[in-house]
């Protein structure tokens, strides 16, 4: 395993972890706190950090034995980026009423977290559709 390869597969292995605490932590701790709309907001951000975790492991994995890795590197800083923006905003809106947060620094950065998704995407496309 190469050392970026490495890297990321930790980073998806700890997003993923985090993502069952965090999700537990929803369900059991905030769940008579939020409201219904509250929680959906608070699980979106889970699934999103799910889907996103795999995406991260799968970059990570298809690093070993390719030779030129420039784009699932940067994929993967992408899905890392946008897991921390989009999934981390949305946690962070759901509890805004219990943590005082304000929604007007919010607003902005769940929009680029998903930007980053999408670019992490793309970035994993353009990895496997030929010599970069």
């Amino acid at each position: 395993m190469t050392d970026s390869s490495r890297l990321f597969v930790r980073i998806a292995a700890l997003s993923g972890a985090l993502a069952v605490a965090i999700g537990a932590f929803g369900a059991h701790g905030l769940k008579p706190l939020l409201t219904e709309y509250q929680l959906a907001i608070y699980e979106k951000g889970v699934h999103y950090q799910f889907y996103h975790t795999l995406a991260l492991m799968a970059a990570g994995m298809l690093m070993n034995g390719n030779s030129n890795t420039r784009y699932l590197r940067l994929s993967g800083w992408f899905f890392t980026a946008g897991i921390l923006c989009f999934s981390g905003s949305l946690y962070l809106l759901a509890c805004r009423d219990i943590m005082s947060v304000p929604v007007a620094v919010l607003g902005p950065v769940t929009p680029l977290g998903g930007v980053c998704f999408i670019a992490g995407w793309v970035l994993l496309l353009l990895s496997v559709k030929g010599k970069q």
